[in-house]
């Protein structure tokens, strides 16, 4: 293979790499934008705006359960620490991130798993 097509090879691997990380960047992105979303709307309580963006069905509980029992406890988000593509689905994205339980900030990042379902972004607690 001559020198002119060793330079097309490292082009298009260029710029496929390029590519994935793009799409990791704006899928981490939306994601982060969701857990954001969530926990600004957490307070109002209102399932018409957190509905679309919490992950239920299955074992998941129904929105107005779960966000009751998450406003009981009064948890607020404080900073998102990372994000990254979760390795089991291309769909999801694993963010760390500090939440405050009535105030108190945890030692620990919580784990939000951010699924893209139906078009959106869904945080699964």
């Amino acid at each position: 293979m001559g020198l002119r097509s060793w330079r097309g090879v490292g082009l298009s691997g260029a710029l496929w790499a390029l590519l994935a990380c793009s799409s990791t960047a704006s899928k981490t992105e939306a994601a982060e934008a969701t857990v954001r979303r969530f926990f600004e709307a957490l307070p109002s309580g209102d399932c018409e705006v957190l509905g679309p963006l919490l992950a239920t069905g299955g074992s998941m509980r129904p929105c107005e359960e779960a966000v009751r029992e998450m406003r009981e406890h009064g948890l607020s988000l404080v900073d998102i620490v990372e994000s990254r593509l979760d390795g089991r689905d291309s769909d999801a994205v694993l963010v760390r991130a500090r939440v405050a339980q009535d105030g108190e900030v945890g030692q620990e990042p919580w784990v939000l798993r951010v699924e893209r379902r139906s078009g959106g972004w869904r945080v699964r607690f």
